[in-house]
């Protein structure tokens, strides 16, 4: 289990390091990073670590998406503290290093709806729903459709970021969210962020097991 953590603070805290520094970033260069290359970034980045953290842990790097896999009976459930405890862990580490770079950021990348908060709440559900089904989805089967899990898991993440991120951040991930909340200090509205993917990749099991039930 200690391998398993260590891989999940290490996949976590590269997520939100890259993922959330390309907004700090994007914002100190004025613009150079881009929102189409904040999300590219992020879709990358998940892609990355899933390469190279998959056999290892799963690279879950989300706490919505380890307690989503342990309601499936794909992750045990004494497992599933020391996940999320890793994950966390490795989001903040990665928020305080942000925060030692750039000590004038405000949000240092954190997630705000820029509408409504319950537009935002709606958005991360169905974002984190079709987001887990993608991720059932490849992480059954033959050896070949594994080999694609990666692309195709950054791909949606990538997608969802791209079109959502405008409005609710496209976070899709509670602890991606908590950590620059906390270490920023902008806590408003973190509820959505902690709750909605949760709900989202939850309600996800349920449907997949329906579509995929063979009887």
């Amino acid at each position: 289990m200690l391998r398993k953590s260590v891989s999940e603070i290490i996949g976590t805290f590269a997520l939100v390091f890259c993922g959330t520094g390309a907004i700090v970033i994007d914002k100190a260069s004025g613009g150079a990073v881009s929102h189409a290359g904040v999300a590219i970034t992020f879709g990358l980045i998940v892609m990355a670590m899933i390469y190279g953290l998959g056999d290892i842990s799963g690279a879950h790097i989300n706490p919505a998406v380890s307690i989503a896999f342990t309601l499936a009976g794909r992750l045990p459930l004494k497992a599933l503290g020391p996940y999320i405890t890793s994950q966390l862990a490795g989001a903040l580490l990665a928020s305080l290093t942000l925060r030692l770079l750039f000590p004038s950021d405000v949000l240092l990348g954190a997630t705000l709806p820029t509408g409504p908060a319950m537009q935002s709440f709606v958005l991360e559900v169905i974002l984190t729903f079709f987001l887990m089904l993608v991720i059932m989805g490849v992480s059954t089967g033959p050896k070949e459709q594994g080999l694609f899990a990666g692309i195709a898991i950054g791909s949606v993440v990538l997608l969802e970021a791209m079109f959502a991120g405008p409005i609710c951040g496209a976070s899709m991930n509670p602890a991606r969210s908590l950590a620059p909340a906390v270490v920023s200090g902008h806590l408003e509205h973190l509820w959505v962020y902690l709750t909605a993917p949760v709900a989202g990749a939850v309600l996800a099991i349920p449907i997949w097991k329906y579509l995929n039930n063979k009887k």
